[in-house]
């Protein structure tokens, strides 16, 4: 047995194409993470980063699941499920984005910091399938409307 057949027994993938995915989604969490922190919002940086890098782990978490020779259920089909993992992603994150929203004199502040750490989290399942054009085009888009909006709020004068 290989030392990466240790490391990574079950799947297709080798430790450099981990480490590339979790690197991408490092790198696109962040990119997202420096935009809402240098504009000082709730969540910045690190936690952007450190979700992408959490949903980018479960997503590599089920391809090892399904690489599995075993369990089998009674009718000797594979039983397990991957979607379920991207759904506890998806709620996980959503939990954490709804703690950065908070209600005040009749304002919501925090939605946009909040969807944003929703994104980071489905860029981390992007990067953890191996799809990271997927991940890269989401982050152009999502700095392309951070940026054209609060532009255009600024052009008009609306609060920030």
């Amino acid at each position: 047995m290989m030392p990466e057949d240790f490391l990574m027994p079950y799947s297709g993938l080798t430790l450099q194409s981990v480490l590339i995915r979790m690197t991408a989604a490092l790198v696109m969490g962040g990119v997202i993470g420096f935009e809402r922190e240098a504009h000082e919002r709730p969540a910045g940086l690190r936690t952007h980063m450190l979700i992408s890098l959490a949903a980018c782990l479960f997503t590599l978490i089920a391809l090892e699941l399904i690489s599995m020779p075993e369990p089998v259920g009674d009718e000797g089909r594979l039983r397990i499920d991957p979607l379920r993992l991207i759904e506890a992603v998806t709620a996980g994150v959503a939990f954490l984005a709804a703690g950065s929203i908070i209600t005040s004199g009749g304002k919501i502040k925090g939605l946009t910091t909040g969807a944003s750490m929703w994104l980071a989290g489905a860029i981390g399942l992007a990067s953890g399938s191996g799809n990271l054009a997927l991940g890269g085009i989401a982050v152009v888009l999502a700095l392309i409307v951070l940026a054209v909006l609060r532009w255009m709020k600024h052009l008009l004068g609306w609060e920030d």
